[in-house]
């Protein structure tokens, strides 16, 4: 079976950024300036700036620079420093990874979850071939179960099909930590390693990840997500070579030779987790605050049994503790109530759920909160920065706004309804990593007045301020300059404009999951599809196509309105608005064209099985070429007609392995060579002539094809 993301299997991930302590100690010294203008700016802001004339316009907007300018320090903790252990050699039996080591030594046992519900069973077969071929130096007791939450034959047939373990259970409760609290009461294992029905692990997994619990007080490791198939785009080069041809070449050369490699159409949704796990999570690791995120992760069992022991008894006596307050009050009695509270104990007791993975939406940040917060035994996490395994990316606008919403509704009813930041045990540095991730979420509220906020001068002339002055131009420019100056040299040369403009046009979801959890409504858990989609969804962007067409709307009528001189608009108001509103258009831009965009007629090739090579022997004739290519334009949905022997010239762009773009142009007699616009010449194992036709009997990719 084929899946469209066969011609992406040869990509290797990237190493990890490598440490500098130089750049480290630069970036500490930048950050210290950048923290000092900030606070100046927000200082004068509060004290000298506000429009006292239209306070309805000037506070909100002070508000949200506030708020920003608190994630900005958050932020800044969170990348102040890195720390990265070496990499330790395995573990050869499990005494060595025990602070009390069991009288006779033995192999270590692991188990690997593939946890699965509704995803193809055949994409699932991939992940259990890949977990099969994990390797150890050492002698391992390993085992791999399908965890199947969709009770299906068909899965239960592949998992017996590969020689691995099936598990499934008569109910979906707790979502996918249900689902590992029965594989976890049903099997063995010193450590797990967790997997989503995606999840390739590659075969040094376990080798490079299980010498970190040598430390008898490591409780998980998480390794990077990559997900190896996001769209490559195109050159500018290329880009500007296919419309243009040999000028537009030219000047994409020149363009990229000054500036350059530029791609178009490369990674839509911003769905590289790069700056996420080798940024941010990576320097988590000084705190030991890196927490789980589920997918390519392994545990300590014991860790997380003793932890979900641990939260069990305290939800027992909390729940007890409150029942036993309310019977005091209703009944008047303060005499001894022992044996009514042992009851009520063991009534809470029987109603409370054992729950090693907390049955929540974000299961995994959850656990890791109650394991850090475990101060008696001092667990510890570490983040394993050099990817260890490949997975699938949100293909479509649909399931990335499905996984973002669920990222986001998940962790703020974590940290809202049960007070994660307060939990007892937790350190400083810990509780200032895990309130940087809460307050990431609220971003959307100031998001979103900085997105109206130049509409409303365009539309009023009214300005936030007391004054577009030199004096605001002194306080805000040097914040803005050293903060990308800083954050540039922070984030170690990982692009960070595309991050921004994605984290503000995520807007529109983070608004919905904020209002979701304020109003008390349940985040549910929905899969992220793992299939290739080919619809365009402009609904899902209404919200920024609107603050598109305002910006741009009002921004037009300010400049009218000022020419005719009919407006209260100032210079420089005008200019510092028009920068503003330009900065929010493009952000908002990129998730807008990625909603139009059509996947599977453009970044995905589209296989088409071809016929073998007729053979001689055979009494059927052999397809000419022509009615060969005619076949295979009528599957693309070309208007051709086949009755035609003489089809013209049909133009195929075939995607290769190495994703370079080749250009067949085929006639009646055969194949010519390739075309001046062809930036190199076709692969040999591609070529046609007009006795064998085609000798490559494999399946082909096709990217586009044209009829001229």
């Amino acid at each position: 079976m084929s899946f469209y993301f066969d011609a992406f299997e040869h990509r290797t991930p990237p190493a990890p950024i490598r440490y500098s302590p130089r750049r480290e100690l630069l970036w500490q010294y930048l950050a210290v300036i950048c923290l000092a203008l900030g606070g100046w700016y927000i200082a004068w802001r509060w004290s000298s700036s506000l429009n006292y004339r239209a306070l309805w316009y000037s506070v909100p907007l002070a508000v949200a620079e506030t708020g920003a300018y608190i994630g900005l320090v958050l932020f800044t903790i969170n990348l102040w420093k890195t720390r990265d252990r070496p990499v330790t050699p395995a573990p050869k039996g499990i005494n060595e990874c025990l602070a009390e080591p069991l009288v006779r030594n033995r192999p270590i046992s692991v188990s690997i979850f593939i946890t699965t519900y509704n995803e193809d069973p055949e994409l699932v077969r991939l992940s259990i071939r890949d977990a099969l071929r994990v390797r150890y130096p050492h002698r391992i007791k390993l085992r791999t179960y399908v965890l199947d939450d969709g009770g299906r034959e068909a899965m239960r047939a592949v998992a017996a099909q590969e020689g691995v373990g099936y598990l499934t259970r008569d109910s979906n409760a707790g979502f996918k930590a249900g689902n590992l609290r029965n594989a976890l009461e049903r099997t063995g294992g010193d450590f797990i390693v967790i997997c989503d029905a995606d999840t390739r692990l590659f075969p040094t997994f376990l080798e490079r990840t299980l010498g970190y619990f040598r430390d008898a007080k490591m409780a998980w490791v998480q390794t990077p997500q990559w997900f190896f198939d996001l769209p490559q785009g195109q050159t500018l080069t290329e880009a500007l070579g296919a419309r243009l041809g040999r000028p537009g070449r030219l000047a994409g050369k020149l363009i990229e030779r000054m500036f350059g490699e530029m791609r178009i159409g490369e990674d839509p949704f911003v769905n590289d987790p790069q700056m996420f796990y080798d940024v941010i999570l990576r320097r988590r690791n000084w705190a030991n605050a890196a927490f789980c995120c589920g997918a390519a992760s392994v545990h300590r069992r014991e860790a997380v049994m003793e932890a979900a022991l641990r939260s069990f008894a305290a939800d027992v006596e909390r729940n007890a503790t409150a029942t036993l307050k309310q019977w005091r009050k209703f009944s008047g009695e303060k005499g001894s109530t022992e044996l009514l509270g042992e009851s009520i104990r063991s009534e809470a007791a029987s109603a409370a759920e054992f729950t090693p993975y907390r049955f929540h939406v974000s299961e995994d940040i959850y656990t890791s909160l109650i394991l850090h917060g475990d101060r008696e035994r001092g667990w510890k996490s570490y983040f394993h920065p050099h990817v260890e395994s490949k997975m699938l990316s949100p293909q479509d606008l649909l399931a990335w706004t499905v996984q973002r919403f669920k990222y986001a509704g998940g962790s703020l009813d974590i940290f809202l309804r049960d007070s994660a930041l307060l939990r007892p045990g937790l350190t400083l540095p810990q509780r200032l990593m895990y309130a940087s991730t809460l307050w990431s979420y609220l971003g959307g509220l100031w998001n979103l007045i900085f997105l109206i906020a130049p509409m409303v001068y365009f539309a009023t002339g009214i300005a936030p301020v007391e004054a577009y002055s030199i004096e605001f131009a002194i306080h805000i420019l040097p914040f803005l300059l050293m903060t990308e100056v800083a954050f540039m040299v922070g984030t170690w040369g990982v692009p960070g404009y595309r991050s921004k403009a994605s984290y503000l046009s995520f807007f529109a979801v983070n608004l919905r999951a904020i209002w979701t959890v304020l109003r008390g409504k349940k985040i549910g858990f929905t899969v992220t599809p793992k299939e290739l989609q080919s619809d365009r969804h402009p609904k899902l962007v209404i919200p920024q196509i609107a603050v598109i067409l305002l910006t741009v709307g009002t921004a037009a009528y300010a400049l009218i309105a000022t020419q005719l001189g009919i407006s209260h608009h100032s210079p420089a108001g005008l200019l510092s608005n028009l920068c503003w509103g330009s900065v929010n258009v493009l952000a908002l831009a990129g998730i807008v064209r990625a909603a139009l965009r059509k996947p599977g007629a453009v970044e995905a090739p589209a296989y088409v099985e071809t016929p073998r090579v007729a053979s001689t022997n055979r009494a059927a004739p052999a397809q000419s070429l022509s009615e060969r290519l005619a076949e295979l334009a009528m599957r693309l949905g070309l208007a051709v007609d086949a009755r035609e022997p003489s089809l013209g010239k049909l133009q195929c762009h075939l995607r290769w392995r190495a994703d370079t773009c080749f250009v067949l142009l085929a006639s009646r007699n055969g194949l010519s060579r390739a075309p001046p616009s062809c930036s190199r010449r076709l692969p040999q194992r591609w070529a046609f002539s007009d006795r064998t036709e085609m000798t490559r009997s494999a399946q082909i990719p096709i990217r586009v094809a044209t009829v001229r």
